[in-house]
């Protein structure tokens, strides 16, 4: 029997470890730390009670991923009453609803039908379009009309895409808060193209978040690969490959290096040196007293909370990463999940783009930012747990700098990432498998799922037959 490792447990690992399970490879994933999960994990680090998502909460691309409804996963995902509310200055929001029709209502009227024309074929494109975006990078399109339609707009500067499409305040503010999310500057080719993603899945699937928090998703997943013979090993950190015939790595370039160095070709070790890492984090998890008083109240009926104001404001925000109004993404689970808290209590985590390892300290700024929208908010805080940069790459080595999507998604590293190569190395056998390759950050498996559908395929393995 072929004997496989995986190094690390968040769900590209895990979900690797299961395609190699199903298989019929002997499969041992190796964790790090205690706990499995990684950046899909939950614990009390504020009070007794008060459970924490440590990285993700909100789940439209695992909603949405191929990998993990093929595993008719056992996950209790919720469905707030709105996907994402963002806020304005004028105490009104603008809601990011299930319908596109819904959403336009909530527009300026002279863009109601903009964003009817911009959306509409999308979402009715995204059941074919998910597979395309997920899927490997170098194939032909199953849906070449659905892509092609979609690049269009897709390939554009954020910016640009939203002063073409939209004449109002706040359609140009929903789909900046959209757009941030590629943690890039939004004047960058291709920006368009995470808002665009984010806001068509919210109106075809959801933005669901998860009964218990993240790690019943993570356990999910572990479910799925001990019930295939796989066997997962905690407190074990890697340090120099062993003989397994294969080794897929859950991590980033640089934990690759410090790993297998020696064993990689000089050329391929500056590849993975030149692999450039994104804006890092500053995250606060929030024990609070009451949910947030927010001034616009629709802000209570999503899970998911921008704060940045204007497209403009949240366009500079993004750009220069200043700790004076940053952009400010929020999620407020215990509204529609109670185990997360004691009764009457609630949590919420926070958290802005900051320069890739920064040691400036952005709590008053992301603070000022949530007094904005919810005067008071400091007056339910019960405790926090505040996790700049250094901390965040601390307890997840893969979050280099505080960068929560594995390198930098520009047009240069958002498709041959973190090489040419991808999910192939030099070294014999070994693999990525993790977010610093194809189709990058979020939580959906498809980088696990295709990094050991290659090394199946080098092995010579039949498709899921596990004979050769």
């Amino acid at each position: 029997m072929v004997t496989a490792s995986v190094i690390g447990s968040g769900p590209n690992g895990l979900s690797a470890a299961i395609v190699l399970a199903q298989a019929g490879l002997k499969t041992i994933v190796f964790e790090r730390n205690p706990q499995i999960g990684g950046g899909c994990s939950t614990a009390e680090v504020t009070l007794p009670g008060f459970h924490h998502d440590l990285g993700s909460s909100v789940y439209p691309m695992g909603c949405a991923s191929p990998f993990f409804r093929s595993l008719q996963l056992d996950v209790g995902w919720i469905e707030p009453s709105a996907c994402c509310a963002h806020p304005l200055d004028d105490g009104s929001a603008v809601m990011l609803e299930h319908s596109v029709e819904a959403t336009a209502q909530g527009l300026d009227a002279e863009d109601r039908a903009a964003y009817r024309s911009l959306l509409g074929p999308i979402v009715e494109d995204m059941p074919k379009l998910i597979g395309e975006l997920l899927g490997p990078v170098v194939h032909l399109p199953h849906a070449p009309f659905a892509m092609a339609r979609f690049g269009l707009s897709a390939l554009l500067p954020a910016t640009t895409l939203a002063k073409l499409r939209f004449k109002g305040v706040r359609a140009r503010a929903l789909f900046a808060g959209m757009a941030a999310h590629s943690v890039q500057p939004l004047e960058e080719p291709t920006s368009a193209a995470v808002g665009l993603v984010l806001m068509a899945i919210g109106h075809a699937s959801g933005w669901p978040i998860v009964r218990g928090g993240a790690q019943r998703l993570t356990e999910a997943l572990a479910g799925k690969l001990k019930a295939l013979g796989g066997e997962i090993r905690t407190g074990q950190e890697i340090s120099a490959l062993g003989g397994e015939e294969i080794t897929l790595a859950d991590v980033t370039p640089r934990q690759l290096l410090r790993i297998a160095g020696t064993r990689l070709p000089e050329r391929y070790r500056r590849q993975l040196d030149r692999f450039r890492y994104g804006a890092g984090s500053f995250k606060v998890d929030y024990a609070l007293s009451e949910p947030i008083p927010w001034t616009a109240r629709e802000c209570g009926r999503a899970a998911t909370v921008h704060l940045g104001g204007t497209l403009e404001e949240v366009a500079r925000s993004e750009r220069t990463l200043k700790p004076d109004r940053p952009f400010v993404l929020l999620v407020q689970p215990s509204l529609f999940d109670p185990s997360r808290a004691p009764a009457g209590t609630h949590t919420a985590w926070a958290y802005c783009h900051v320069p890739n390892g920064s040691t400036t300290d952005y709590l008053e700024a992301l603070e000022d930012q949530m007094e904005r929208f919810a005067p008071g908010f400091r007056e339910c805080v019960l405790a926090r747990a505040i996790s700049p940069p250094a901390l965040l790459e601390a307890w997840n080595p893969n979050l280099v700098g505080g960068d929560l999507s594995a390198g930098a998604m520009s047009p240069k590293q958002l498709v041959f990432r973190p090489t040419p190569s991808l999910y192939r190395t030099p070294g014999k056998g070994l693999y990525f498998c993790g977010a610093s390759t194809p189709p990058g950050g979020g939580v959906h498996g498809m980088a696990g799922f295709h990094a050991a559908t290659v090394a199946l395929e080098d092995l010579g393995f039949a498709e899921q037959g596990g004979t050769r």
